[in-house]
């Protein structure tokens, strides 16, 4: 008795080519196994001719193209209520999510706080020696010098929790320092984010307040024997967020990757200017 010990596959060929007639000529098969083996070697020969060519070649061969578009930039506005109950006091804290579970992306840089601002003006003077042919072209500006003044504190929470070093008590004076060294052209691109004195005196629409004519304030006035006057003024203010120097370095922001951001903000009662503007054709 003989022990045969196999190694590996074998394949037991019942197969034979009764067409080939010619042993001496290789392109005629004389097998299944033969005719396997011949077009393997076939395939080899393509495959290698085919990767003839330079390195540059075969690296832009596989290369991966990005996908070129027009260079325009497609985006959706969403406009976030506020956490906290509206209208509020100046005293009460405002909370205000600063992203959206619908966008990717938020682009910081191009958001911006939107507050309607309805307050009560106190004058100590009726203004009723003023000419009555100047009453119809004088006007006083009430407003802001920049829409940030507003903020008189605020404190950012990411993710419910406190980020820390971003309370700041003194909003309105860190708001006053880094305007002064922004460039003037991004200081009157946008609808009420900052009074510039001749963009007032030009009754821009990127100043940032009211205009109330002499002839108003005596109207508003009326009766009113108790010192100071008080006059009604209402009107809307535009915060970038940029302008906040915690978000200065800002351009967009992953929500998912990062998660929500929240701010919590005080409004600065203290912060309002005013100017007197002469319309022409008055004086």
């Amino acid at each position: 008795m003989f022990d045969c010990e196999f190694q590996g596959t074998y394949i037991l060929e019942n197969y034979a080519n009764s067409t080939n007639t010619n042993g001496s000529a290789p392109e005629n098969v004389e097998s299944h196994i033969d005719e396997v083996m011949q077009m393997n070697r076939f395939l080899m020969k393509t495959i290698h001719s085919q990767q003839v060519g330079t390195i540059e070649e075969t690296l832009l061969d596989n290369a991966v193209v990005p996908l070129s578009n027009d260079g325009e930039y497609h985006y959706s506005i969403k406009e976030i209520k506020p956490e906290s109950q509206m209208p509020t006091l100046f005293d009460k804290e405002i909370i205000i999510s600063l992203l959206d579970t619908d966008h990717d992306i938020t682009q910081i840089q191009n958001s911006f706080l939107s507050i309607v601002l309805t307050a009560n003006i106190q004058l100590d003077d009726k203004f009723d020696k003023i000419d009555e042919s100047y009453k119809n072209g004088l006007v006083l500006f009430v407003g802001l010098k920049s829409g940030s003044n507003l903020i008189r504190q605020y404190i950012i929470y990411h993710r419910g929790k406190t980020i820390d070093g971003s309370l700041q008590n003194d909003a309105t004076t860190e708001s006053f320092i880094y305007n002064t060294i922004k460039p003037k052209s991004e200081k009157n691109n946008g609808k009420h984010i900052h009074s510039l004195y001749e963009n007032i005196h030009n009754f821009d629409t990127s100043v940032c307040g009211t205009y109330i004519i002499m002839r108003e304030i005596e109207e508003l006035i009326g009766n009113q024997t108790a010192v100071p006057y008080t006059i009604p003024i209402r009107f809307r203010v535009s915060i970038p967020l940029d302008d906040l120097l915690i978000f200065s370095a800002f351009t967009d922001y992953p929500n998912g990757l990062f998660g929500d951001l929240k701010i919590k903000l005080k409004i600065n009662p203290h912060a309002f200017v005013f100017c007197h503007v002469f319309v022409q054709g008055y004086v």
